[in-house]
């Protein structure tokens, strides 16, 4: 009896496995997107039912953002793009005006609360896409750390990039990086590339081998959405804005550099200190700088947020910035700092604010270096940036 009923199972499990197979058979194996040789990139979606369906991305350089696909008569939908430049696009589908991402790709970035899927395409390893890939060099150490801001009266996350070469004996530089607004502690590493420029860069040996340390700038929030206390909340830049801080990140920020010079083997002068950040970043690393002049040596706004006073918003608790705003730029150029950098797209919303900041530095013949280059206010600049920065710093510490 055991035999049978055993003989039947077998039986049942296999009728099973041979239906599951044969309905795995009849749907087309879809594999998107397709990186090709020429540059161009081939998009495949799976859903017979659906009457349109388009690629929707950033690809600027073929002059159309959404690639309308077309069904084949297997049910599979699918597009080529023109040749499209070496970078990392990030797109999505619309089905049936559905937006979704695509279902045969697993690689996904989380950008605010919208989710897009990713590829890269790289011709050389000279070009912007062999600097955003994995490539087979010596990896750093990417980490999620908890650390204590009494200025915030927090428990806060940041993230930390630790170089190859990093094995606690041997003391390193620092590099502070911000991030903009609707951002947070996983920004840079994810959407931003931070520890495959990094890792790709040393290995060149085109960049110092640093620490790179990468905060939550959102004073009201301890960390990115779904890893604090407050739980799965729908991220929309302005979470918990209605709760007034304890102090501006600005003036919490020594509570980061204390707290990684004294958890990890830093060069802890002012030489071996740079902070960078992008749009409210950058706005943060402006002030930074005129708070403690002393601290850090390379400064770079990217695409900043930097409000002269006028501008400053009222129910943002700032007085330290508002106060002797012209003392404290003096107090910065006479510091004389190594490098104040400020790197910007031609088409980028902040362009006036970053003008009337070059005007006021002229004005008082403050020196500092500029970077312009096209686009607007986009992920693909700020790798740009982060790339040109990381090559400028530090080289007295080698």
């Amino acid at each position: 009896m055991r035999k049978q009923l055993f003989f039947l199972a077998c039986c049942s499990l296999f009728t099973i496995s041979s239906y599951g197979q044969q309905q795995l058979g009849q749907r087309p194996r879809v594999q998107s997107p397709i990186v090709n040789a020429d540059g161009t990139v081939t998009f495949n979606f799976y859903d017979p039912s659906a009457q349109t369906v388009s690629v929707n991305g950033d690809f600027e350089e073929i002059g159309n953002k959404q690639l309308e696909m077309k069904k084949q008569e297997n049910g599979v939908w699918t597009v080529t793009t023109g040749p499209l430049n070496p970078e990392l696009y990030s797109y999505s589908l619309t089905v049936d005006s559905q937006r979704i991402v695509d279902p045969a790709c697993s690689y996904v970035n989380r950008d605010i609360n919208t989710l897009s899927n990713i590829f890269i395409v790289t011709k050389s390893a000279d070009d912007k896409g062999h600097y955003y890939a994995v490539n087979n060099v010596a990896h750093g150490t990417l980490a999620r750390v908890w650390y204590d801001s009494p200025t915030l009266g927090q428990q806060r996350r940041m993230t930390v990039y630790l170089p190859p070469s990093y094995d606690g004996k041997k003391r390193f530089p620092v590099m502070y990086l911000l991030h903009g607004w609707g951002g947070d502690e996983t920004a840079w590493g994810d959407l931003g590339r931070t520890s495959q420029i990094m890792d790709n860069l040393i290995a060149e040996g085109k960049c110092v081998p640093m620490i790179v340390v990468m905060p939550n700038g959102n004073p009201t929030c301890n960390a990115a959405p779904g890893w604090w206390h407050e739980g799965m909340y729908v991220p929309d830049g302005n979470a918990f804005n209605q709760r007034r801080a304890k102090a501006t990140m600005e003036e919490s920020f020594m509570d980061i550099v204390n707290f990684v010079d004294s958890h990890y083997k830093t060069i802890r002068k002012r030489s071996a200190r740079a902070v960078t950040g992008l749009s409210m970043g950058g706005g943060h690393t402006f002030g930074i700088a005129r708070l403690y002049p002393d601290t850090f040596d390379y400064y770079g706004l990217q695409s900043a947020a930097c409000r002269m006073p006028r501008e400053i918003m009222p129910n943002t608790p700032n007085s330290k910035l508002n106060e002797d705003y012209d003392g404290q730029m003096k107090r910065l150029f006479d510091s004389k700092p190594k490098l104040f950098w400020i790197a910007i797209g031609k088409d980028d919303f902040l362009m006036q604010m970053n003008t009337e900041l070059r005007q006021y530095l002229d004005a008082h013949h403050y020196p500092y270096e500029y970077y312009e280059n096209d686009g607007g206010h986009i992920w693909r600049n700020w790798r740009i940036y982060l790339t040109m920065f990381a090559q400028k710093i530090f080289k007295s510490e080698e």
